[in-house]
């Protein structure tokens, strides 16, 4: 697996890796992590991919580290 790219965020930390004809998205808030697999033959390249990369998507990330912030248990 290696990075490819990176996208500038004021909170979170967005990194895009090429593994195994696929890309995965990795975003970071503190100790979380979502990471998203696309088929690199499903997207028209590395641009294409970060333009889905958008204020909607990340509102959804958003809400998916909320929920997961309120059920650790380690908090």
């Amino acid at each position: 697996m290696r990075i490819i790219d990176t996208i500038p965020h004021p909170q979170l930390r967005i990194s895009i890796f090429s593994m195994n004809d696929k890309y995965l998205v990795k975003i970071e808030a503190g100790p979380y992590e979502q990471v998203y697999k696309v088929d690199q033959m499903e997207i028209e390249g590395l641009n294409a991919l970060k333009a889905l990369i958008n204020d909607d998507f990340l509102e959804e990330v958003a809400t998916v580290f909320r929920s997961m912030h309120t059920a650790n248990p380690w908090k």
